[in-house]
């Protein structure tokens, strides 16, 4: 019971991000929490062993994540008519 509920708030805050980066790091971070857990426990066959494979893989995951999410840059004018980018 408790790990299906662990499982959906996870899968509601993933989905819940504001930005795409912030989508995309909270789903690697899932993904490679899930797999680390995996090839952890089954590495060591300890429980301690899947945590701290959740624990590397989340890390690894969020971070690949992140980097994989293009930057979005928009263009526009200022009050004297230059061109500027910002983020958008």
């Amino acid at each position: 019971m408790i790990r299906k509920l662990m499982l959906v708030s996870a899968a509601v805050a993933a989905l819940g991000a504001c930005t795409p980066r912030e989508q995309n790091t909270a789903t690697g971070a899932l993904i490679g929490a899930g797999a680390g857990a995996l090839v952890g426990g089954a590495a060591t066959g300890r429980a301690g062993g899947a945590l701290a494979g959740a624990a590397i893989g989340g890390a690894g995951g969020a971070i690949i994540g992140s980097a994989t999410t293009p930057d979005r840059i928009c263009y526009g004018r200022d009050e004297w008519g230059r061109r500027v980018r910002y983020a958008c």
